[in-house]
């Protein structure tokens, strides 16, 4: 385990407090390897699962800004601040969207993270945005299937071996241990099984089997969780091929040319989303409304009403549970929150 590198100057402690509140708080940069050590997958869904009601209700969070880089990359701005003294936090996500960078071997989704002081204004720390994404995108993912799969879910398939990927797998793992099987299909096959190598290697989930596959529509229908984390805008997933009882969880899509499943998914499923945001931004949803597949009426609600209760989440064993995700910042300054202060903690 990699150590924490230790801001604090001994000679003058106070030099360098990173208490929100004090007036000689001096800016930290939490490294990507540090986040890794802070960070797991498990402690990440306990902490949104707890703190995700109440801070919603505390929390400013203006619809993220994009603007157009170029006619195929973005710029994506982020922000969120807090009104509760147990969340004295302004943060803002940058985000830069490059869909060309594959032809670079780049990840095409760049970001950084910076958290400030609701007391003072001052900056407190900055992170790696794209790594925090990755775990509270998928985290979102995992707490959804907690609360929307069944609780007997043996067998997980991925679809899309990028980035995003095995935080899935590993979220989707620890939400439901009862987990026994991972399948792995990506367009490039070459990749799932690199990724289903490197998972069995180093995901440390004992009795689990890590597998690729490149018959997706074989695999499909042996997922008690499809777990799809892919820039697909043409439907990877029929909904028919979807056994009784999946619990579907949809991450790629953020626009409306953007669709990871067909109209029959979204049928045959009781759909819930990660907040409102998904119903007009996420093009299976927003394609579905158009052509009255379904109607808004007709969601089951988002993560905040499922994980208070006030919406019943799984109806029977044979019920299908669709979750689409579009992230917010909300997430984005509770994972901060959680990195900060576990951070400073240690100190």
């Amino acid at each position: 385990m990699a150590s924490i590198p230790n801001p604090v100057d001994n000679e003058n402690p106070n030099k360098n407090d990173t208490n929100p509140n004090n007036t000689n708080t001096i800016p930290i940069f939490i490294s990507t390897e540090s986040l890794h050590t802070i960070l797991s997958h498990q402690s990440l869904i306990d902490h949104l699962q707890s703190s995700l009601p109440a801070a919603s209700s505390t929390l400013q969070t203006p619809i993220r800004q994009s603007y157009s880089v170029s006619r195929s990359s973005s710029l994506l701005l982020m922000p969120s601040w807090s009104s509760s003294p147990s969340l004295p936090y302004v943060g803002v996500k940058l985000v830069t969207y490059f869909p060309q960078n594959s032809s670079l071997n780049l990840p095409g989704v760049h970001a950084s993270y910076v958290l400030f002081s609701s007391v003072t204004g001052q900056t407190l720390a900055s992170m790696d945005g794209t790594v925090l994404t990755l775990y509270r995108t998928s985290c979102v993912s995992g707490l959804a299937s907690k609360i929307l799969a069944r609780n007997d879910s043996e067998t997980l398939v991925m679809i899309g071996a990028g980035a995003m990927a095995p935080h899935l797998i590993k979220a989707h793992l620890s939400a439901r241990p009862s987990l026994r099987r991972v399948i792995i299909w990506n367009r490039t096959i070459e990749k799932a099984r690199k990724l289903a190598e490197e998972m069995g290697e180093n995901a440390g989930f004992d009795g689990v089997c890590f597998e690729s596959n490149e018959y997706l529509e074989e695999i499909v229908g042996l997922g008690d969780i499809v777990s799809c984390a892919t820039n697909s805008e043409t439907p990877v997933v029929k909904g028919e091929r979807l056994k009784a009882g999946a619990h579907l969880d949809l991450v790629g899509s953020f626009k409306h040319s953007m669709m990871e499943c067909d109209d029959e998914a979204i049928r045959r499923g009781k759909v819930f989303v990660d907040n409102e945001a998904a119903l007009v931004e996420a093009g299976e949803l927003v394609g579905a409304f158009e052509r009255r597949v379904i109607e808004k009426g007709d969601i089951g609600g988002n993560l905040v009403e499922l994980i208070k209760g006030e919406k019943v989440g799984r109806r029977s064993s044979e019920e299908i549970t669709v979750f689409k995700s579009v992230g917010s910042a909300i997430v984005d300054i509770l994972a901060a929150q959680l990195v900060y202060e576990t951070y400073i903690g240690k100190q």
